[in-house]
């Protein structure tokens, strides 16, 4: 099996006692999106095993800037085991070399010990390939938001209602993954009297559906 030599790491996933005895063993996922024009036009989200990982989406001609993230487990054990359904990338092949846009340059690699396997593709009709890109790209949508809503309720706070609306809209769809990782700057916004009343209530009304439970159909279609 290609991901042999990552059992013990993958194990130390899903047997917290374990943490940190094997820790040069940690695998790490890494998924990249490059397309110029788009915003953002480059986005980079790599995880380990344990959840931990960064997220970093910019310009292109803008410099690296990655933030800090920590993904539940029920997310993490997705992400590894639609690695692992795919070989964890291993000699493989996902461009569909059909006549499509260009949907900006995808990018998945599995890193363990010391290994690195990477595929790249345009466009795919894997469906387990899919899958993964869909969670990544559920997560990305929400680092988007969080960005959003830092820059908004600090530069631009009148902008927050909108911003806030969009994750609504995205809440309805069920396409975002994670979506607690927005509760920090949830809290702010619907805590801090300097903001627009309209902007606490729909910053308070998200806090709630994502505390009351809230499923992707992203990681359903696993």
């Amino acid at each position: 099996m290609p991901f042999s030599l990552c059992l013990l790491a993958l194990g130390l996933f899903f047997n917290p006692n374990l943490l940190g005895q094997e820790a040069g063993s940690t695998a790490t996922l890494t998924y990249t999106k490059v397309m110029k024009g788009s915003i953002p036009e480059y986005l980079s989200l790599t995880v380990d095993s344990n959840g931990d990982g960064t997220y970093d989406g910019r310009q292109l001609s803008e410099p690296p800037k990655p933030r800090a993230l920590k993904l539940s487990g029920e997310t993490t054990q997705t992400l590894f085991q639609m690695a692992t359904a795919l070989d964890d990338f291993q000699s493989l092949k996902l461009e569909s070399n059909r006549n499509v846009a260009n949907l900006g340059l995808k990018t998945f690699i599995y890193r363990c010990n010391g290994r690195e396997n990477k595929v790249q593709f345009n466009y795919t009709n894997n469906k387990r390939a899919q899958g993964l890109l869909g969670v990544f790209d559920g997560i990305a949508d929400v680092e988007q938001h969080i960005g959003t809503l830092e820059y908004s309720s600090k530069y631009d706070v009148l902008g927050l209602p909108s911003a806030l609306t969009r994750i609504e809209i995205d809440l309805d769809s069920k396409e975002l993954v994670d979506p607690q990782l927005m509760v920090p700057i949830l809290k702010k916004i619907a805590g801090d009297s300097q903001y627009l009343h309209i902007a606490q209530v729909r910053a308070a009304d998200i806090l709630r559906r994502i505390q009351d439970g809230y499923s992707s159909n992203k990681m359903e279609r696993r």
